[in-house]
């Protein structure tokens, strides 16, 4: 089957119907390079249903902004009184990043970049060295970038919120890393019901063409912010699903 956007790998199982890892982060602010976690889900789904969730606030050894706080409701106290060490927390998700890269299981969440990029982060200032070059390679399905490239004329923002009315989706706790986790996930999964050629894709191919997906993404998204004399992307925000800041090199 080939796609409009590109060609797919087809598989006669479909990934949707077997183990997905939902992430999601709460955090310190909306940098993915400088800002770091307060809270974290890691939720294991099969068929649409959460089969096992670990959620667990997060230290994040610096006081959380209010308007972070005001987002997710995490003050710094209950961080500092509630939270496990952030090095505990970094080996903790890296360790089931991993796992799943290993097993094949992709990993679903919704603007993954960010979510990805500041695990990285968090990664080298622990270990000095990156996911990828700890062995981690995806899969990964990102809401965001599939809703994005499929439904491109689409009028409106696409935050996590907007997309699951879109879809028909009910977020019983959004701005929380375990509500926002399994929502970004039905999302994915509403994408492969809707665009059946997604659900037959494997899920490598899937990942190497979301990478594509984004690049044009940014591409046209850099020209239409130059041509109205507003500033254009940095050169990492051309990258998915792990951006690495100039200074940090490739991974």
């Amino acid at each position: 089957m080939t796609h409009p956007h590109g060609r797919l790998g087809l598989m006669s199982e479909s990934w949707r119907d077997g183990e997905l890892l939902a992430f999601d982060l709460e955090t310190t602010g909306v940098n993915k390079h400088e800002d770091v976690p307060v809270s974290f889900a890691l939720i294991t789904m099969k068929g649409g249903s959460v089969v096992q969730a670990r959620e667990c606030l997060v230290d994040p050894g610096r006081p959380i902004p209010p308007g972070a706080s005001n987002v997710h409701g995490i003050s710094t106290e209950r961080a500092i009184a509630e939270g496990i060490a952030m090095p505990d927390a970094v080996e903790e998700i890296i360790a089931a990043l991993l796992d799943a890269s290993q097993r094949g299981v992709p990993v679903v969440g919704f603007n993954l970049s960010y979510d990805l990029t500041m695990m990285d982060a968090r990664v080298r200032a622990l270990k000095g060295t990156g996911l990828q070059s700890l062995g981690w390679k995806g899969p990964v399905m990102d809401g965001l970038v599939i809703d994005r490239a499929l439904d491109k004329y689409r009028k409106g923002k696409r935050t996590l919120g907007l997309v699951c009315e879109h879809y028909g989706i009910t977020n019983e706790a959004a701005h929380d890393a375990t509500g926002d986790a399994t929502a970004s996930a039905l999302v994915v999964l509403a994408l492969a019901e809707k665009f059946p050629e997604i659900a037959a894709s494997d899920a490598s191919s899937l990942t190497e063409q979301q990478v594509q997906w984004h690049r044009e993404w940014a591409s046209g998204f850099d020209e239409y912010q130059r041509s109205n004399g507003r500033r254009g992307l940095e050169p990492d925000d051309f990258l998915w699903p792990i951006s690495v800041a100039a200074d940090e090199g490739t991974p």
